[in-house]
């Protein structure tokens, strides 16, 4: 494997970090004291080809390789999770899974129009009751006649009131549990859907998450993603691609927390030096570079296993799991080097702090990871091939130019 980034990723990084310098950075405090999700900001970034990263030219994208657009996640997280997480859903968690998974005419209807950014996607999985356990979920779903009769409510759900088009789980035979559970495309100006927006969140203020409700959505048959029964295998292979993007992210937020820290070291001086010369913090300034060049060591690793049409559950949950765990780490002694400073919003870094708790829980929790990694060292758990994988990178309309 080679990490060194090739001359586009070098520019795909300028640009984003460009971009996020001026056009989060300076608002962002604001923003996230108010609790205010800025949707211009997803224009904007589709205007730079960034809402279609991974998405082949044929359906509107870049067709730009998978560590492409683990450094978009990770320069935009560097300026607030709250963006991260817009390109997570909409690219990793929904458009990649239609490429994945849907058939010609979804494609063109709804995949297109996202990695165009003309539309914005979203994920709905998660339930008051059915988080980790998602066997646990209670939405329903009722074939009659044409269409399918959704009934039920999803929660923590990103872009709740910006997003166009959901990707919705729901059972369609709950006697058989995972098995039983079936996948759909929901459009939010179908009669029946509404959405709620959750206030008074301990991070990620700058960010849209919610409630999505379903009364009586007439679904037509047509939007059913995959089979009847798909639901889990396909939600699961979407995780793939959410948790990728999220791993990548917390890379940014280390990078952040070692930015800040670093200037505040060189500024602020105790007992007649710089507190940069004082070993404990030394400790955890080298604590975070430890962390951040492992974390992208993983995220690029399960990258390139994207890139070649690989299975990379492991190595995905591997990448999540640690790089999570490294970026909550990196905040609380980003906050401990600046004292009293980093408890108040003068500075950025209690930001941080707040911001990097939810990406430890969400997408797999810290435990579930945990459990993950235990059980395929153990031999309960294989690495299985799903039977519809993402094509490798680059994807076959594009080899003749990438040799050309």
């Amino acid at each position: 494997m080679n990490f060194n980034l090739s001359e586009e990723q070098n520019a795909v990084r300028k640009m984003v970090r460009d971009f996020v310098d001026k056009e989060i950075n300076p608002y962002i405090a604001e923003w996230d004291a108010e609790g205010h999700f800025e949707p211009s900001i997803l224009k904007k970034l589709a205007d730079l080809g960034l809402m279609g990263i991974c998405v082949p030219e044929q359906y509107g994208g870049s067709a730009m390789d998978y560590n492409t657009l683990a450094i978009v996640c990770e320069e935009l997280e560097r300026g607030d999770t709250a963006y991260r997480t817009a390109v997570s859903v909409h690219t990793g968690l929904n458009s990649l899974t239609l490429l994945q998974w849907g058939n010609e005419e979804q494609k063109q209807k709804y995949l297109t129009p996202q990695a165009k950014g003309e539309k914005v996607g979203a994920f709905g999985l998660t339930e008051p009751n059915a988080g980790s356990d998602v066997a646990a979920l209670q939405t329903s779903a009722v074939l009659e006649d044409d269409h399918y009769i959704l009934n039920g409510q999803k929660t923590w759900i990103s872009l709740c009131d910006y997003a166009d088009h959901f990707l919705v789980f729901a059972y369609t035979d709950k006697s058989k549990k995972h098995h039983g559970i079936s996948a759909f495309i929901v459009e939010r100006t179908m009669p029946g859907f509404s959405s709620k927006a959750i206030k008074g969140k301990l991070g990620i203020r700058a960010g849209n998450t919610g409630e999505i409700f379903f009364d009586n959505i007439r679904v037509p048959k047509e939007n059913l993603l995959g089979q009847e029964g798909d639901g889990f295998k396909i939600a699961m292979s979407a995780l793939d691609n959410g948790r990728f993007t999220v791993a990548a992210g917390a890379c940014g937020l280390i990078q952040a927390c070692i930015e800040q820290s670093v200037n505040y070291c060189h500024e602020r001086k105790t007992f007649g030096k710089e507190i940069g010369k004082h070993q404990l913090v030394q400790q955890m300034i080298a604590k975070m570079e430890a962390g951040y060049h492992m974390s992208r060591l993983l995220v690029f690793r399960a990258g390139c296993l994207k890139n070649e049409g690989k299975r990379n559950t492991r190595e995905t949950s591997l990448a999540k799991w640690q790089s999570c765990d490294f970026a909550n780490e990196a905040a609380n002694d980003a906050v401990q080097i600046h004292g009293a400073y980093g408890y108040s919003n003068e500075y950025p870094v209690e930001r941080f702090l707040r911001n990097s708790k939810a990406p430890v829980i969400y997408e797999g929790t810290r435990e579930i990871h945990t459990v993950m990694q235990a059980e395929y060292v153990l031999g309960y758990r294989e690495d299985k091939t799903l039977s519809h994988m993402l094509p490798s990178w680059p994807f076959e309309e594009e080899r003749e130019k990438v040799k050309n």
